[in-house]
């Protein structure tokens, strides 16, 4: 028996010792070279907690925070206990061919060593930052702490921040006396003042906008070289006397103002065919190929937001290629400024414009796929065709068809298996102008400073849920966009005229009118005259770590329809109120999704979102349509269930009721998701493959109460039994102009009864298993 205890123990010895060699992660290292497994410890010594110091660390932080290999989330300080690239990569780094180099070359993680942090060289670089936010006596060390790898270390940092150093006075110096009034009427735009921390990022701002103001009144020759800064720490200890100068040695040009001439436009072909003929007025000269321009000569010199004599402006120039861009008829424009005889004796610059036409048209086709366990599946997709510059508008022309389908592969309809449950078909044609157009007004409204855009659309779509009704929609609308900030935009769709008529319905469908009478009015053939307003909130240019994005959405239907009926003297509230004969519905309608993305670093992220809506329905119609009801589910909301699922409330209709197909929407809606995406493998195939794990909760409610739908209607006690919650994996291929999804759900909660008890109640497991395939990222 002891004999068998110590061959066992040496056994186990062996397999140790072979497990720990073949595991190293330091065995392959190249000679006289340690590897980096993270920071041990940043002191900071001094902290300043203003907003300026907290920039000033985090910046500090930035540059000696170097991730070691299989760092948790980007982290510097916390690590992965399983480096298992590193593993690859000691195992697998002799092999030069075969499976083994293609095991390495995919899935090694290259050493990340102590020679390339480079402590040193960073330590300088920390040290130069503080200095710059004004911190003059800051310093950054550090030291190397071993580990119990002989050949592995961590670094430990000491940040002494010291005292920050102040503006005192400021003043420019220096500049011409044109320029220096120029200089003294913007003073409210002066991004340095006195009391502020000394940060040379916030000199360099200012020196921007110096230039900027320059270049915006005529000097088109002023460059960010022309100015300087001289600072003095002596007079007052702790304080920086500032002074902005002019230096002596500007050329001419620079110190001179320009005025702008003609504008001659170049026009080539897509196909690289050149001018050969022209179009002039008596400052605006437009040369094309072919015989016609290709665009019409109005809306080309209206993207030109200049004349002839006025003075150079930069931000008139940027506007004004981006007009000319977002018209979207040309593969590239570029303008070059002439001047008109010797610079120095001419104060004018005549315009060249170089812009090569795009290809005409543009097409996309998207494919979607859903799948459940519990018997669902369906694929969908959608085409779109674009007509660039449509007869010469500058407008885009737009024809979108999609479809979905939707097949129940169990004997849950009148007993027959494998019934395609549904179906939807729509297409839709739109004209899209990058400007705002009104009727019976020429002027140009809101022409430069950010885009606008108007839409003008018509659709039509139908519905089919086999063996229970065919309904048809279609309609219009004219939508209006602009943005009032870059972070802002606002849309108003001051008219949208939808009417949904039920083509053909069942017997089945007929039975079940009596027994749920709100659902069966919510398909009445009805008008749908609305007006709406969305607000949305971007922040993502700015490249933040946090990304914020906000929209929120009112719409009133049927309210100034009922109103011009009140003025010819039918009560606001009257109910059965026609138009053409036909019921118009009406209602309120409130929407809001908010969204958060926070960047560990470029290969981790996480993504949340909040939304929800509220639909109420009064007057001439006290139930809302029900294509504009909500509804939960699917490969953009909770992914564990398939679309319209879930709800409302805890209300769920047996697989073999006859209408168990057409109810789950609601009045209310309330959806909450989390996802934490990283990246598995990058530069795979030209693309990078990455993964994501995500939480996914929410449902529907009704705001009235329904007899033939108990449970549905929302009420504070039961919230939190209602909310539907699932989890799930996925994998993303991402080839930064396509994202190709699949995500795995499953359910961990239905808010209705299934016969098992506890919260988590799926019947089986494979009962909460959701498949969905789908282009682009949930949110």
């Amino acid at each position: 028996m002891k004999r068998l205890t110590k061959r066992n123990n040496l056994l186990l010895w062996i397999v140790t010792v072979w497990l720990a060699t073949a595991c190293s992660t330091t065995k392959h290292l190249p000679e006289g070279e340690t590897l980096y497994t993270g920071i041990k410890d940043i002191t900071v010594q001094n902290p300043d907690p203003t907003s300026t110091g907290n920039t000033a660390l985090e910046e500090v932080e930035g540059a000696i925070s170097i991730a070691p290999n299989n760092s948790f989330l980007g982290s510097a300080k916390y690590r992965i206990p399983f480096p298992f690239g590193l593993w690859v990569y000691n195992r697998f780094e002799r092999y030069e061919k075969g499976v083994g180099k293609w095991i390495f070359d995919k899935l090694a993680s290259e050493p990340v060593l102590l020679s390339t942090v480079n402590p040193e060289t960073r330590v300088k670089v920390a040290t130069n930052l503080l200095r710059n936010y004004g911190y003059f006596n800051g310093q950054v060390t550090y030291q190397v702490d071993s580990t119990k790898n002989p050949r592995a270390v961590k670094l430990s940092y000491d940040v002494d921040m010291g005292r920050p150093y102040f503006l005192d006075s400021i003043m420019y110096e220096g500049f011409m006396p044109r320029a220096d009034s120029l200089i003294r009427s913007h003073a409210s735009e002066q991004l340095i003042h006195k009391g502020d921390n000394f940060n040379v990022n916030q000199l360099e701002a200012e020196r921007q906008r110096l230039v900027s103001l320059m270049r915006d009144n005529g000097y088109y020759y002023f460059r960010s070289d022309f100015i300087t800064f001289l600072a003095d720490t002596l007079i007052r200890p702790g304080y920086v006397n500032l002074k902005v100068v002019a230096k002596k040695s500007i050329p001419q040009e620079g110190l001179k103002q320009y005025y702008l001439g003609n504008t001659s436009v170049y026009l080539t072909g897509y196909n690289g065919e050149r001018p050969t003929d022209s179009l002039k007025t008596r400052t605006f000269t437009v040369h094309y190929p072919g015989e016609k321009p290709g665009i019409r000569f109005g809306v080309l010199r209206g993207r030109f937001l200049y004349r002839k004599g006025e003075l150079y402006s930069q931000k008139r120039q940027d506007y004004t290629q981006e007009a000319l861009a977002r018209l979207g008829a040309f593969k590239f424009t570029e303008m070059n400024y002439i001047p008109r005889g010797d610079s120095l004796l001419n104060d004018t610059l005549d315009i060249r414009v170089n812009a090569m036409f795009d290809l005409p048209y543009d097409s996309e086709l998207e494919f979607n796929v859903t799948t459940k366990s519990t018997k669902q599946t369906g694929p969908g997709a959608i085409f779109n065709l674009s007509r660039r510059n449509f007869r010469g508008m500058g407008a885009s022309l737009n024809l979108k068809l999609r479809g979905s389908y939707e097949w129940q592969t169990s004997s849950t309809v009148d007993g027959e298996s494998s019934v395609m449950n549904s179906y939807e078909l729509g297409a839709e044609l739109s004209l899209e102008f990058p400007r705002i157009i009104l009727p019976f007004i020429k002027k140009r409204i809101n022409p430069f400073k950010f885009p606008s855009n108007t839409y003008f659309r018509i659709y039509g779509e139908q519905v089919n849920r086999a063996r229970y009704f065919k309904m048809l929609s279609f309609g219009g609308t004219v939508s209006y966009d602009f943005r009032s900030s870059p972070m802002s935009k606002h849309t108003v769709t001051p008219f949208q005229l939808v009417f949904n008529t039920l083509q053909h319905r069942t017997a089945a469908f007929d039975s079940i009118a009596t027994a749920n009478p709100m659902l069966f009015h919510s398909l009445d053939d009805q008008f749908i005259p609305s007006i709406s307003y969305t607000y949305t909130y971007d922040n993502a240019f700015l490249k933040k770590k946090n990304q914020l994005w906000w929209e929120g959405s009112v719409t009133s239907a049927g309210n100034i329809t009922s109103l011009i009926y009140a003025a010819f003297g039918q009560k606001f509230s009257q109910k059965d109120k026609k138009l053409l004969g036909t019921p118009f519905a009406q209602f309120m309608k409130f929407t809001s999704d908010i969204r958060l993305l926070h960047n560990f670093n470029e290969k981790h992220q996480l993504a949340t979102r909040l939304m929800g809506g509220i639909i109420y329905s009064y007057g001439n119609k006290t139930i809302a349509p029900y294509s504009e009801q909500f509804y939960v589910g699917g490969a953009n909301s909770i992914r564990a269930f398939t679309i319209r699922s879930i709800g409302p409330g805890s209300f769920h209709p047996k697989e073999s009721a006859a209408y168990s197909y057409v109810d789950e929407t609601g009045d209310l809606k309330l959806e909450a998701n989390a996802e934490y995406r990283f990246r598995l493998l990058s530069n795979l195939a030209g693309g990078n493959l990455n993964g994501a794990v995500f939480l996914d909760a929410g449902n529907v409610w009704l705001l009235r109460d329904d007899p033939a739908r108990p449970g549905a209607q929302f009420t504070l006690d039961k919230f939190f039994d209602h909310i539907a919650l699932g989890t799930g994996v996925g994998i993303r291929y991402d080839m930064s102009f396509i994202v190709l999804r699949l995500d795995m759900g499953i359910a961990l909660h239905v808010p209705y009864e299934t016969g098992k008890g506890g919260y988590y109640n799926i019947p089986r497991f494979k009962d909460g298993l959701g498949i969905h395939f789908a282009i682009g990222y949930p949110f």
